[in-house]
């Protein structure tokens, strides 16, 4: 089934592009979120017309990303977890916990946008890259610190 996207889907496509998906994909998920739309005339018409607003959208958007990129580039922060024996967690620090000590520090981000490939799971610094947009990204040092348990 063809659908041309509305906005950029992970490991599918940018918004504007027509791609080929399966059609229960498209029907359960694509179709109901608003993130595609079915790629009949009329609609691949109107995306012709439509490209030069969708790259305008993303000029502004990418334009955004730079600016909160350079306000993140220089923070830091810190989460408390408590320790066992040579200095290993109970349990881990996620995206999540990442995202929440930033909006603690005033930056509101979504937690998808935070890249953290495997939890962290001992006491140290660590840099997490956050990606604002498809070609900018952020790195934020995270310092975990043990709390005796």
């Amino acid at each position: 089934m063809k659908v041309i996207l509305r906005e950029d889907v992970y490991n599918l496509g940018k918004s504007g592009e027509l791609v080929n998906v399966k059609e229960g994909y498209a029907r359960n998920f694509l179709l109901p979120r608003n993130l595609a739309m079915l790629a009949n005339d009329a609609n691949v018409r109107q995306l012709d017309h439509e490209m030069a607003v969708i790259e305008l959208r993303q000029a502004k958007l990418k334009g955004t990303a730079q600016d909160e990129a350079k306000k993140l580039s220089n923070v830091a922060v810190k989460i408390v977890r408590k320790v066992g024996e040579q200095d290993k967690l109970f349990g881990s620090v996620t995206a999540l916990d990442v995202a929440e000590a930033l909006a603690a520090a005033g930056h509101k981000l979504d937690r998808r946008w935070i890249h953290l490939p495997d939890p962290i799971r001992s006491v140290g610094q660590f840099p997490v890259e956050i990606r604002l947009h498809r070609e900018v990204t952020a790195t934020v040092t995270v310092t975990v610190a043990g709390e005796a348990a």
